[in-house]
């Protein structure tokens, strides 16, 4: 049934077929593990970025905790400032008032000495004439 050429092609077209699917086979096992070293390196990445991703995350936690502290303390120095500028304005509107008070006293003084140096001629010497009176 089979000739002895026929068997010798078939044989030889079989170790052809077992020589490349060898050669597949190894080329499969190659690209399997190339892929697989591809999906370590993807894996080590992924982790690297998970601990960065956290490490910012706490970054970002510590960040807003200490602009909050900031923002704490400067409002504490806005009152601060605030209660001294409202002193400072009551103690110059006390000053403004003192001032308007020293003018009036130094308003009724002069008056005073005015009035005085006119009366003074009369009380020093009364029996003065009149012409004397309108001298002095």
């Amino acid at each position: 049934m089979f000739s002895n050429s026929k068997v010798e092609v078939l044989e030889s077209k079989l170790d052809m077929y077992e020589d490349l699917s060898r050669e597949m086979l190894s080329k499969l096992e190659s690209a399997v593990e190339k892929i697989s070293e591809g999906n370590n390196r993807i894996a080590q990445i992924l982790t690297k970025h998970d601990e960065r991703i956290e490490q910012s995350m706490k970054t970002d936690t510590l960040i807003i905790k200490m602009i909050d502290e900031v923002k704490q303390d400067s409002e504490k120095d806005h009152k601060i400032i605030h209660e001294r500028i409202d002193r400072v304005q009551v103690e110059i509107k006390a000053l403004a008032k003192f001032r308007w008070q020293v003018g009036g006293v130094l308003i009724v003084a002069a008056l005073l000495i005015g009035a005085g140096s006119r009366i003074l001629p009369f009380v020093v010497s009364p029996q003065a004439t009149p012409i004397q009176k309108s001298v002095i």
